[in-house]
């Protein structure tokens, strides 16, 4: 966290693009804005769903900061429409702070999650760890003919769309920033689906054997490990 500045700093300076704040309180709206902006981030908001969507129309975010509870609609519900189509950085934050929420909100694609009321330098530090997080991943990973691009959250073999779901792409893009490498089964299941994982859950196996499919011809394959992980490696 930048403690001593009101101004941005070298990383922001260089940073081109906004961060989308949803949410229709308007004190929580202004604190985070003009703590954002103190910082150096360029800022758009949207007190709506329908004002959201037609922001994003106009030119996509660097992350997006959503409250769950929304006046026309679930934040859940548009983040996983979301999900379908982009794979922007999202930090929910809401006064619905529950496990069982988090790990809903989780599995619907956030990559975070925030419960009112909070202090703002944590929800600063949030923002910044997201944004580090996604500059890490390139803009598209090229493997042969396999082709991912995490801004859209696709994955293109032989320049067709392999129509992943949302668990395949995000399983994908692991096994792709990660080749040869043996990734555990609680690792890859964490990452995918936000929680530990429990032994009688079969999703992670089921969801491999279904990219597995998909991966045919692409010259790569999925190979499971006796130490209980997976291997992405050329056939």
């Amino acid at each position: 966290m930048k403690n001593n500045s009101t101004g941005p700093s070298a990383d922001t300076e260089l940073r081109i693009g906004y961060l989308l704040l949803v949410e229709d309180e308007p004190q929580v709206q202004e604190n985070n804005r003009k703590l954002l902006q103190r910082h150096g981030y360029s800022i758009k908001q949207a007190y709506s769903l329908k004002q959201a969507r037609e922001v994003m129309a106009l030119e996509p975010p660097l992350a997006v900061v959503l409250d769950i509870q929304l006046p026309d609609g679930s934040g859940i519900d548009f983040l996983r429409d979301l999900r379908r189509t982009s794979n922007v950085p999202v930090l929910l934050l809401t006064a619905m702070g529950t496990p069982q929420d988090i790990i809903r909100g989780l599995e619907a694609g956030g990559d975070d999650y925030l419960a009112k009321p909070y202090d703002l330098s944590v929800f600063l530090m949030r923002v910044e760890a997201l944004l580090r997080r996604a500059a890490i991943v390139p803009d598209t990973i090229a493997l042969g003919p396999l082709k991912l691009d995490p801004a859209s959250g696709k994955a293109f073999l032989a320049g067709k769309d392999m129509v992943l779901s949302q668990k395949e792409y995000a399983l994908l893009l692991q096994f792709a920033q990660h080749p040869g490498k043996m990734l555990g089964a609680g690792y890859l299941y964490e990452k995918v689906w936000g929680r530990k994982l429990i032994d009688e859950d079969n999703s992670l196996k089921v969801a491999i054997s279904k990219l597995r499919t998909k991966l045919i011809g692409s010259g790569y394959t999925i190979t499971a490990s006796r130490r209980e992980g997976y291997y992405f490696e050329k056939l």
